[in-house]
């Protein structure tokens, strides 16, 4: 099967320089990785909370315009990083299927989140009610810069440097339990809370890359989610507030947080995690079928054992 006929390419999880293949390659991988998403962070942290600091407070427009420099500049770091230390143009962010596969992630993520509230509000969790038009850019401003950076750095750098050291399946668990984990300390969060952000993000966005390769899909279904949820919706994103919105959701008093979400959002809510738990399912799925779920899938090695395969869709 050629790879116009495939749903997409395998992960480029890379094969030299510094993951050059020799019997201590988990240990430069992993070590590789920690280099990787500090010097993300701090390529476009910092500079870009000063310029902000610079901004006028209502100057809406130029906070979002700020944000999405931000993202730009995390990607023009990743690209010279991987290109310096592993000797290769990094795949997973090629301009050319770009705009396509990223529309494709933006409806999808858009339509699941909405899927999410359709059954929340038809069991009566949910109240939705629109409040009229609001400016959106506070709340695009912070989709595009968590959908690109959070997919860069937990897709882009821990999973797939996870996937390089030690295999699929530990890749998959350890990456979606870290990117669970770094919510806890997020306004309302809980266990349950950060479990279902590692399954519906953390195995699900993980999924869509490994099944095609590249982190376009992931960071539109990133952005879209959040968009549609702060701002389509009003409801709270992960126990924060994206400012302005057309429509104010709450969940009915006296519901349980575990259907609902709580204060913490409807994606920690178990509807949530049902419909994104599927999708994740379905695309690890189709992975696998691609042979794309191997412990060295741009080399073309054998499909990961049956117990490893297990493992990640049980994640």
């Amino acid at each position: 099967m050629t790879n116009q006929q495939r749903l997409g390419l395998p992960i480029e999880l890379g094969e030299r320089r510094v993951l050059r293949d020799d019997r201590l390659r988990w240990l430069r991988a992993t070590a590789w990785m920690v280099t990787l998403f500090v010097a993300i962070a701090m390529s476009f942290g910092p500079a870009m909370s000063e310029l902000r600091k610079l901004l006028p407070a209502d100057a809406a427009a130029l906070h979002f315009l700020a944000r999405c420099a931000g993202a730009l500049i995390a990607l023009g770091a990743y690209a010279l990083l991987v290109k310096l230390g592993e000797g290769r143009s990094p795949r997973e962010i090629a301009i050319r299927p770009a705009l396509g596969q990223m529309l494709v992630g933006v409806v999808l993520g858009a339509a699941m989140f909405a899927l999410v509230m359709a059954v929340m509000v038809a069991f009566g969790l949910y109240d939705v009610a629109f409040v009229g038009p609001a400016p959106a850019w506070r709340a695009a401003g912070l989709a595009v810069e968590a959908g690109i950076v959070e997919e860069l750095m937990i897709r882009g750098v821990v999973l797939r440097l996870l996937w390089r050291a030690f295999g699929p399946a530990p890749a998959f668990l350890l990456s979606a339990a870290l990117f669970g984990a770094g919510h806890l300390p997020n306004s309302a969060s809980s266990i349950f809370a950060a479990f279902c952000i590692a399954i519906e993000a953390g195995v699900m966005l993980g999924a869509l890359y490994a099944l095609t390769g590249r982190l376009w899909m992931p960071i539109g279904v990133h952005m879209a989610w959040n968009f549609t949820q702060g701002y389509l919706f009003g409801a709270s994103v992960s126990g924060g507030d994206l400012g302005p919105a057309i429509a104010r959701s709450t969940a009915r008093p006296g519901m349980p947080e575990w259907l609902t979400g709580g204060a913490f959002g409807p994606e920690a809510s178990l509807p949530a995690l049902l419909v994104c738990g599927t999708v994740g399912a379905l695309a690890l799925w189709l992975a696998w079928k691609e042979g794309h779920l191997t412990s060295h899938p741009s080399t073309g090695a054998a499909r990961m054992a049956p117990a490893a395969s297990s493992a990640a869709n049980r994640a």
